[in-house]
């Protein structure tokens, strides 16, 4: 949604801007032109190997970007070591990106048979493999259900440690090929595979997405000066809908009881929504790129004049 997310962020020249999930640089090259000659950009991205690829795309903008191997809900750490206090807008692209996805060795899908990995950052935590064949099946069953929504989790990790008896699970075909004979008319040709659903809730679990989604877009908030602005993409209802809730607190004033005849809180919305509802690709983007009908464009500013 490059189009979408100018608009958004709305970058000018002079400003300094913050990516957190800079990825192949896309975005960020569109920020630092939109903010020349002299707009800043501090680009951030647990993944080396996307830092790597940004380098590349970005090295024509010489000492106007700085990229760092971190993850965004660190942004606050990231700025107080440049002696830094707040950025003039910040753009979160959440979620597993298209490169993640087509290199088949992350093992992030299951298309091609490729190790179990799934994880953003390859060089700490544990591997999607190490999860399936250690854990109990209550906490599989909690993982399928709470991060992936799906219906027949007991059944799949009940299957899974049944199996990994024998011997344990190391690919991604075979995690799929054991969800697809375990989930009722899973064998049936359909659109969407009967894998999909564990392979995001175990993506999310690894990479402990959510729990950095809640922590980035709370200090991300802190971090915008006054009249700055918050982008965040979302590709699932899961991050949305963290996303959604942060955002509506903070944009909420009063919080009395209704019964109180005055106010007695004193709190103010520290944040106006831009719009309200989250925004949509259109049409011509859905066409083009299909992994973009899912995202949700929310955009938050903060409201001049508060701390």
């Amino acid at each position: 949604m490059p189009t979408e997310v100018l608009a958004a962020l709305q970058p000018q020249p002079g400003g300094l801007y913050l990516d957190g999930t800079v990825g192949g640089g896309g975005h960020a090259r569109l920020i630092l032109e939109a903010s020349a000659p002299d707009g800043r950009l501090i680009g951030l991205d647990r993944d080396p190997e996307a830092l790597r690829r940004a380098a590349q795309v970005l090295a024509t903008f010489g000492d106007r970007v700085i990229l760092r191997h971190r993850n965004f809900s660190e942004a606050t750490q990231v700025l107080t070591e440049f002696g830094l206090e707040g950025v003039d807008g910040m753009l979160l692209d959440l979620g597993v990106s298209s490169f993640q996805l087509d290199t088949a060795e992350r093992g992030f899908s299951f298309r091609e048979e490729a190790p179990l990995d799934m994880r953003m950052d390859p060089t700490t935590g544990p591997t999607a493999a190490e999860v399936v064949n250690e854990l109990e099946a209550a906490e599989l069953i909690r993982i399928f259900r709470e991060y992936g929504e799906e219906r027949w989790a007991g059944r799949i990790a009940r299957r899974i440690v049944k199996v990994r008896q024998e011997a344990p699970l190391r690919t991604t075909r075979q995690l799929a090929e054991l969800v697809r004979q375990v989930v009722p008319g899973g064998r049936v040709p359909s659109r969407i595979h009967p894998a999909t659903r564990v392979f995001q809730a175990l993506r999310i679990f690894v990479n402990g997405e959510l729990e950095h989604v809640a922590e980035g877009v709370s200090r991300g908030l802190d971090l915008l000066k006054p009249g700055a602005r918050l982008v965040v993409i979302s590709f699932h209802s899961l991050e949305d809908r963290i996303v959604k809730r942060i955002f509506q607190q903070e944009a909420k004033g009063c919080i009395c009881p209704p019964r109180l005849p005055v106010c007695s809180c004193g709190r103010v919305p520290r944040i106006d929504l831009l719009p309200r509802k989250g925004v949509r690709p259109g049409a011509a983007e859905v066409a083009a790129n299909p992994r973009a009908r899912s995202a949700v464009l929310r955009t938050a500013r903060r409201r001049p004049g508060l701390i």
